[in-house]
């Protein structure tokens, strides 16, 4: 059993806890931080860990043997930093950084330090994901060719806004921070390395106004193209296609995949229901543990956030932007 610690009792902080605690066998949270401890003082009793609020607190405890980061995007990169330099392994909710500069100096500060960095990717283990990830290895649809992705996700304007959320220099790209980082996981986690994006952004009003979309073509490093979509104000919906010489699977929300092979009638699966977020826990708990590595590798973290740092400012400069490296 790891005991874990988690700094940032937001919303999503109190999803990685509700996530495992007392239903895991691999992972537990002992203790919490949050700048606002009046207001989840309750959230910690009734689930048995301490509360404090600052993550040097979380630091000096004995205890904790793994630190989950929940917090404000600009300020994973020292926190992770922080974690590292104590010898603590880190996972870093999404985006890693900002910037391709940042995330390398996150992974190579966890590098040094011979610690495992996480990664808060939980989309890639919806069932569904996970047979489209099977189904692309085995290259049972030949060589890909192009792959679509497109998450819509409603809680943009009902749950997730406000405070830094809503801030551009925190999350930038409308919803490219939220809700389009999993689709660039996806697309990299499938179709490898980004080249060169060219992204567009439709916004109905200034930030921090939720009606927006942004749609983004993508090129490949291996030549395949490929396309990225999020709606934020539009009912939740999930969809990654992949496109290839000998056939095409399509993961529809967290549990259908439809595969269709050329020259056969294209078949729709069902799979058993999992919780992503807990999977992906206790796959970081596995890899502190040394039982398997974490099924998000470094180099992919650092691809995404390349490929998400380029459509920034292609948004910027409202032109496409090649990706160097």
């Amino acid at each position: 059993m790891i005991d874990a610690a988690v700094i940032g009792l937001g919303r999503w902080g109190k999803s990685l806890i509700a996530a495992v605690q007392g239903k895991s066998d691999k992972l537990r949270f002992v203790h919490g931080v949050s700048k606002e401890p009046d207001t989840v003082c309750d959230f910690a009793a009734q689930n048995g860990f301490r509360l404090s609020t600052d993550l040097s607190d979380v630091l000096s405890d004995p205890q904790v043997q793994a630190v989950f980061l929940a917090t404000p995007h600009s300020l994973h990169v020292s926190q992770v930093k922080a974690v590292a330099a104590k010898g603590l392994p880190v996972w870093c909710e999404k985006p890693l950084s900002l910037t391709r500069a940042g995330a390398q100096r996150a992974v190579d500060a966890c590098r040094k330090a011979g610690v495992v960095l996480g990664s808060g990717n939980n989309k890639r283990c919806f069932a569904s994901m996970r047979e489209l990830k099977r189904i692309v290895d085995e290259g049972a649809l030949g060589d890909i060719l192009h792959i679509e992705g497109h998450f819509s996700n409603e809680h943009s304007t009902r749950v997730v806004g406000g405070g830094w959320r809503d801030d551009p220099s925190e999350s930038p790209g409308g919803g490219l921070t939220g809700a389009g980082l999993h689709v660039l996981d996806a697309l990299v986690n499938l179709g490898g390395p980004i080249k060169s994006v060219d992204a567009k952004l439709f916004e109905r009003k200034p930030p921090p106004d939720p009606r927006d979309v942004l749609a983004v073509l993508v090129e490949f490093a291996t030549g395949a193209t490929g396309m990225l979509a999020t709606v934020r104000a539009a009912p939740a919906f999930w969809r990654i296609h992949v496109f290839g010489t000998e056939g095409m699977a399509e993961a529809r929300d967290e549990d259908t995949l439809i595969l269709g092979r050329i020259g056969d009638t294209p078949k729709v699966h069902t799979y058993e229901h999992v919780d992503s977020l807990k999977v992906l826990a206790e796959a970081f708990a596995d890899a502190v543990a040394g039982r398997a590595p974490f099924p998000v590798a470094t180099s992919q973290m650092l691809d995404m956030i390349a490929a998400f740092e380029a459509i920034v400012a292609s948004l910027q400069t409202r032109a496409p932007v090649r990706i160097d490296g």
